[in-house]
């Protein structure tokens, strides 16, 4: 009986035909992305049930004077109060965003893609529940937000995850790292 040749891996050339990387580096990072998304979303849900116990219909909290206060206030538009009749839209388009991230995830080997992704998906997803679940109906719920600085527009902690997560990505798109942890060059 005769032995059938295996091909022999090269420290240069991986199972997976890629070369200079290690196995480990591989790995898909679905967990982390699920974890990321899981404590943006928690994070933002156990504040929104706080505030709107603790202190909707109360006067502001001043953190920081007047800088940085704490409001309640119901928004059913986006950023600034933009877009308040497009509820459903928006409600539409954060759906969308799920979606994607769920399809990029079948790819995803980035550790720092990973944790963009799920600070984007966990902030969506804070957002979406509001929209769901919140009155005046389902699919038309008010956000609750309420990080007040002075000028600026009230927010909550699943935008901050939003823009963080897409300042992340902006940097990551940058650098010309892909979500497979693949580099390209322009």
């Amino acid at each position: 009986m005769t032995e059938v040749e295996q091909p022999i891996e090269t420290p240069d050339e991986g199972a997976d035909g890629r070369t200079g990387e290690e196995p480990e580096r591989r790995k898909r990072r679905i967990p982390v992305l699920i974890a990321v998304a899981s404590f943006a979303f928690a994070l933002d849900l156990v504040t929104k049930l706080i505030v709107v116990a603790r202190l909707e219909n109360h006067a502001p909290i001043e953190v920081a004077g007047t800088l940085l206060q704490l409001d309640v206030i119901r928004n059913p538009g986006a950023a600034f109060g933009i877009g308040e009749a497009l509820t459903i839209l928006l409600t539409g388009i954060a759906v969308a965003v799920v979606v994607v991230i769920a399809r990029i995830a079948r790819k995803l080997y980035s550790l720092p893609w990973a944790i963009a992704l799920g600070l984007l998906l966990g902030g969506a997803c804070g957002n979406l529940v509001d929209r769901i679940f919140r009155s005046p109906g389902i699919f038309q719920g008010a956000v609750v937000d309420f990080i007040a600085p002075r000028h600026f527009a009230v927010f909550n902690l699943a935008d901050s995850a939003i823009v963080c997560g897409g300042i992340l990505i902006v940097l990551l798109s940058f650098r010309g790292l892909d979500p497979d942890g693949s580099v390209h060059r322009d």
